[in-house]
């Protein structure tokens, strides 16, 4: 079959992110509420910035911000996570670092699922961050089998979504019809199903472990858990989602406030209350929390120096917590000793930056092409742009995970990661997200070289 009449993986991947948020603005009304808040948020800020709306547009951030969004989803055993992967892949997106939530007192770990290339991210980049339970991590052993023993009961994907993964493989791609197909099925993994599988004790017991065991093991699928959009003022937006009657969780995840925002911050609502059916000869009611309205705001990607520097000053701010300083007191003063300007930020290499070029610069004084990037910039030839943060901090992740989850459960120990063994489950490693960075900021630069050398070449002719 002809290459050119399949579907893009990124027209594929658009189609299911819009089904799939049409899907979860139906069964969490309070979504919608969310997706208007952040609409009118971005709107003012774009208006009442212009200087922000002319960098997002030269940096190709406009047309992205009202479609972006990222999942979480949790899985239980290797299979569902290999099985995921083929999904995922049909839809451009490839598994993107390795996060250990377990040193935050969560029994997971996790990649997150995402486009790779630079184009892809511009028309959609749609994540799902993925988390696999480590069973390994409950301690009581009966319980542990138990658990086992019910996923490997369970199917999570129809059998028509995997013959069309199948499909595809075989043939290179889908068509319109069957791209079509392959999405719907593809929305029932995601689907909440409001009955269990398993009775009314054992779902406590898996529950007094941990919450999110319960979340993991208990249900027919893995029902995504929060789908979130891109705000450009969080903090606006926290204090908007109290005055629309949101239930917001007390604090910010993520670095304080700057004028140049570095990684992620995130907040949300908090997990809806929400009835279950249990299985049983008389049945039984009860109620689940899993599913809740998470907000994000991106900022600059960090260079490796720059993730430890972020690093460090969080545990500072963390320890100064835990001696009774307010949070959002103890992170300003932590996060002082981060550089706040560009400039700093590209010369101690503490993160990553689109170059792009000044042509009224070079039409007055070409510069020399093979100049360094810091003479280029210090001569005006030379410009930056932050390239945008597309991943996630585990730390954060796991005080949205504990703050929507309930205060059972404080048994899981602080384990460490086991990327081997995940990976091993993935079916492949999980790609560097630094290593992306970098040729993301390379490729710029040869780009500029490029230009920088065709003028001269135009010049002297």
């Amino acid at each position: 079959m002809s290459t050119h009449a399949f579907v893009h993986p990124d027209d594929i991947r658009t189609l299911f992110s819009r089904a799939l948020s049409a899907m979860y603005r139906a069964e969490v009304p309070q979504y919608g509420t969310l997706l208007e808040l952040v609409a009118d948020i971005n709107a003012r800020v774009l208006h009442e910035d212009q200087a922000l709306a002319a960098r997002m547009r030269s940096a190709q951030q406009l047309d992205r911000l009202d479609v972006e969004r990222h999942g979480a989803i949790r899985l239980g055993t290797a299979s569902e996570l290999s099985t995921l992967r083929r999904l995922f892949a049909l839809m451009g997106m490839k598994p993107v670092g390795y996060y250990d939530l377990s040193m935050a007192g969560v029994p997971v770990h996790a990649t997150a699922f995402r486009p790779v290339d630079e184009r892809s991210l511009e028309r959609n980049p749609f994540r799902v961050f993925t988390s696999l339970l480590r069973l390994e991590l409950i301690e009581d052993a009966a319980l542990r089998q138990r658990a086992a023993e019910i996923l490997l009961r369970r199917r999570i994907f129809t059998p028509e979504c995997l013959a069309l993964i199948d499909q595809a493989e075989r043939q290179g791609g889908l068509t319109g019809a069957q791209a079509q197909a392959f999405v719907a099925q593809a929305l029932e993994t995601f689907r909440w199903h409001s009955e269990a599988t398993v009775d009314i004790g054992t779902y406590r017991q898996l529950r007094a472990s941990h919450p999110l065991v319960a979340d993991v093991v208990c249900f027919k699928g893995p029902h995504i858990n929060h789908l979130t959009p891109r705000v450009l003022d969080i903090d606006e937006a926290q204090a908007e989602m109290h005055r629309r009657g949101l239930r917001a969780k007390d604090s910010i995840e993520g670095p304080p406030r700057r004028r140049h925002l570095i990684l992620l911050r995130q907040t949300s609502f908090l997990a809806l209350e929400e009835g279950i059916r249990f299985p049983g000869e008389s049945g039984a009611d009860g109620t689940h929390t899993a599913r809740f309205g998470e907000i994000e705001q991106r900022g600059c990607a960090l260079t490796p120096r720059g993730r430890a520097l972020y690093d460090e000053l969080l545990a500072r701010a963390l320890a100064a917590e835990r001696a009774a300083v307010p949070r959002a007191t103890a992170l300003a003063h932590a996060f002082e000793a981060f550089p706040d300007d560009l400039a700093t930020l590209h010369r101690e290499r503490l993160a990553y930056f689109r170059y792009t070029l000044d042509a009224e610069r070079i039409a007055a004084s070409p510069p020399d092409a093979e100049a360094s990037p810091d003479d280029l910039l210090a001569g005006g030839w030379l410009r930056l742009q932050p390239l945008v943060y597309e991943d996630f901090l585990p730390v954060s992740a796991a005080g949205i995970f504990r703050s929507n989850l309930g205060s059972e459960g404080t048994s899981i120990p602080a384990a460490g990661g086991n990327r081997a063994a995940f990976e091993a489950a993935l079916g492949t490693a999980v790609q560097d997200e630094f290593a992306l960075y970098e040729a993301a900021q390379a490729a710029s630069l040869a780009g500029c070289r490029s230009e920088l050398r065709c003028a001269a070449a135009s010049a002297e002719s």
